[in-house]
């Protein structure tokens, strides 16, 4: 495989959970700045349709993400009755909290789900964005036999495709670096902490820089794919995978039964 598996400093569990939610606001952020939302829209609009899906399932979801404003899209193209399930393996409880209480069609829970081995209770269209890159190759090919075995459609999306040299997965740092500094002012809820520990003591500048190169270095691509996937090919589940060009490319694969 081209991916190597680097560590993030947000997987680590010694990591400051304030810091990590400062870097997966940024990562909202990144997803609103490159319209993920409108790509994932046009994505999933036609496996919804074909799989007569009306529920989503967002595995290792994270600050959000991009779903939410997907979802909400979705509704208004003439899918007014899909909702949005959103887990983690460890709940943002106060992202939770905020979203729950809002009473409409997408909740977060607040239990541990693990994307390997989801309950049989989370049935719908699975979709992992931006995270399926974190999990080594054997978690990353039982996350793909769950989905197949449970003939459950499935949407993996990630914002890079690993497209650099191998040797040169560092190249991205400083830009990395001076992207963080400009984007952090779109930054919603904003903190004390966001803010200090940007512009006066940059350390969040620096996880940030570090874990988005390292994000595009374990990201699977296309053949790495077709690598987990070898064993998973049957007349009955059909899997497509592919890029998306326009403001970086992005890499996604579907899998659905049939």
């Amino acid at each position: 495989m081209k991916r190597i598996h680097l560590f993030e400093f947000e997987d680590l569990a010694w990591f400051p959970d304030w810091l990590r939610r400062a870097l997966t606001r940024l990562i909202v952020v990144m997803h609103k700045v490159l319209k993920s939302d409108e790509q994932l829209t046009e994505l999933l609009a036609p496996l919804i349709r074909e799989t007569k899906s009306d529920k989503i399932i967002d595995l290792c979801s994270g600050s959000g993400g991009p779903m939410p404003d997907v979802v909400k899209s979705l509704n208004k193209d003439g899918f007014e009755n899909l909702s949005l399930t959103l887990t983690d393996l460890y709940p943002n409880k106060k992202v939770a909290e905020s979203i729950n209480a809002l009473e409409n069609n997408i909740t977060y829970k607040t239990e541990p789900v693990d994307a390997a081995n989801p309950s049989n209770s989370l049935v719908g269209l699975r979709t992992m964005i931006s995270s399926f890159h974190h999990m080594k190759p054997e978690i990353a090919k039982q996350i793909l036999i769950s989905a197949f075995q449970s003939r459950q459609p499935i949407c993996i999306f990630e914002i890079s495709d690993n497209s650099y040299p191998k040797f040169l997965w560092w190249a991205t740092i400083p830009i990395n670096i001076l992207t963080c500094l400009i984007v952090t002012p779109m930054v919603r809820p904003m903190t004390w902490q966001q803010l200090i520990f940007t512009y006066l003591i940059p350390i969040i500048p620096l996880f940030f820089a570090w874990d988005g190169a390292v994000s595009n270095a374990r990201t699977y691509t296309i053949k790495d794919l077709d690598i987990l996937l070898e064993d998973l090919r049957s007349s009955d589940y059909h899997w497509e995978s592919g890029t998306i060009k326009g403001r970086g490319n992005k890499l996604y694969l579907l899998g659905k039964p049939v």
